[in-house]
């Protein structure tokens, strides 16, 4: 007889309390109460690796993992700073490797020299996952990592065994899709209010309004261990054109639209929920898997593409209008875009027609343009959707007139084309030698001396 897997989750969940329960009585039973305030956390680090037993060692990690948590900003970086110094690779067992490898050069030498190579630190967080809710307290301690590491480049080491490890166990494998919609529990409702990251939502009307149309869907990956915790979500309006603001999609009088009406779907919103995860890219599968389940659904969507935010250009435009020489901006171009100091410019027509031509052609340069010193666009939601291959459709003048949008964009939002038939050949020139798919329409927005053949046109 075959035993539903269905809620593994929770006997998993079960059983690993039950060891350690067993495992604070073990130690209990040892004289060694595992209280944090009692132990300084490298301590518990190295007992941890030391454990043979798994119960003993549960509640070891735990201990320790909550100890981090209730460490102050001191204490956790020098816990940190430790797991450089104490839990590096044995230098000595990579010493006698190398002379094996030297002396054999069979595949089992090799193998020694890798295990030898490998941190010790990266088996301790290997142990302190296995705690209950240890998933979760890794990834809120690598969120307090990443607040470290400017202060603390030492850390950087430390980060890279995170990104190693979260890679693995954040496979796109593990990942489940799941929609979320108006009926969705109350818990996870709250957290989409909480993480939207690009437009904030007010209130549960403009939750309900994102959420329950027919036109609207909503999509989050879900990790087994972090269930009711989405790490990265979008939202998706179905409609008949290509928009070109993000007004009209948020309007709370608006009507909505039969889904089988609708040619396009367009993703407005994508908010990566988990800060300690950062670095560790999914969303690009996401983006691949709600195309595929909207084809499915709806057989009349032709057309998938973006509405996206430009959230470095206000500040990349302020340091080119404040350089003396500029390859984006002439003399002319800085003169006419001193209309942007004017408070609320884009209320004016007259003042947003001067402004149009010259914002526009600015954008073209910072998307075809600037580059940073590994040669890729400087705008980070470019990076993400080009290297996911889509192309740069348009530049839209004032798609975001919010306070936020004129504060990191001066209003500028963008199109990012997802054309299934092209999004392979697409990534392939951005990864392999960061080359920008575009638009005759965004190629013909640049500057006519600033055109190139290193632009690549839209097939």
């Amino acid at each position: 007889m075959t035993r539903s897997l269905g809620g593994a989750p929770e006997f998993l969940n079960g059983l690993i309390e039950t060891l350690t329960e067993r495992g604070r009585a073990l130690l209990r039973r040892n004289g060694s109460p595992p209280e944090p305030a009692r132990q300084e956390l490298a301590a518990m680090g190295e007992m941890l690796l030391s454990r043979r037993g798994e119960a003993s060692g549960v509640a070891l990690a735990q201990s320790l993992l909550a100890g981090f948590e209730a460490a102050s900003v001191s204490e956790r970086v020098a816990f940190l700073k430790s797991l450089v110094d104490r839990f590096g690779p044995d230098r000595r067992k990579v010493e006698l490797a190398i002379e094996a490898l030297r002396a054999d050069e069979g595949r089992q030498a090799l193998d020694n020299l890798h295990s030898a190579a490998e941190p010790r630190r990266q088996e301790l967080i290997r142990r302190l996952n296995l705690a209950p809710g240890g998933t979760t307290a890794l990834v809120q301690m690598r969120e307090h990592l990443l607040g470290y590491l400017r202060e603390h480049q030492e850390l950087q080491a430390i980060d890279a065994d995170f990104v190693h490890l979260f890679t693995s166990w954040f496979n796109r494998g593990f990942l489940v899709l799941r929609p979320i919609d108006w009926t969705t529990p109350a818990n996870i409702l709250e957290k989409i209010i909480r993480y939207e990251a690009v437009h904030a939502i007010r209130d549960w009307n403009d939750l309900r309004n994102r959420l329950e149309p027919g036109d609207r869907r909503c999509y989050g990956f879900f990790h087994p261990q972090l269930v009711d915790e989405p790490l990265i979500f979008v939202e998706v309006a179905l409609t008949k054109e290509i928009p070109t603001s993000i007004a009209p999609l948020l309007d709370l009088s608006r009507q909505p639209i039969a889904a089988a009406e609708a040619t396009t779907a367009v993703f407005y919103s994508i908010s990566n929920t988990q800060k300690g995860l950062g670095g560790v890219s999914f969303g690009n599968f996401l983006i691949k898997q709600v195309v595929q389940d909207l084809t499915r659904e709806l057989a009349g969507l032709k057309t998938f593409v973006t509405l996206s935010p430009v959230p470095g250009f206000a500040a990349w435009l302020a340091r080119e209008r404040k350089a003396e020489q500029s390859r984006a901006l002439d003399g002319t171009a800085k003169e006419t875009l001193q209309l942007l100091d004017t408070p609320d410019w884009h209320k004016s027509a007259e003042t947003a027609g001067a402004l149009r031509d010259v914002l526009l052609a600015a954008g073209a340069f910072y998307f075809l343009k600037a580059k940073t010193p590994t040669g890729r666009p400087v705008d980070p939601v470019a990076r993400f959707h080009l290297g996911n291959g889509a192309r740069l459709e348009r530049l839209n003048f004032l798609g975001d007139t919010s306070s936020n949008g004129q504060k990191q964009s001066h209003g500028l939002m963008v199109n990012y084309l997802y054309s299934i038939g092209e999004i392979e050949k697409n990534h392939e020139a951005f990864a392999e030698s960061g080359q920008v798919v575009a638009s005759a329409e965004v190629r013909r927005t640049l500057r006519a001396d600033l055109a190139s053949s290193d632009l690549v046109p839209a097939r």
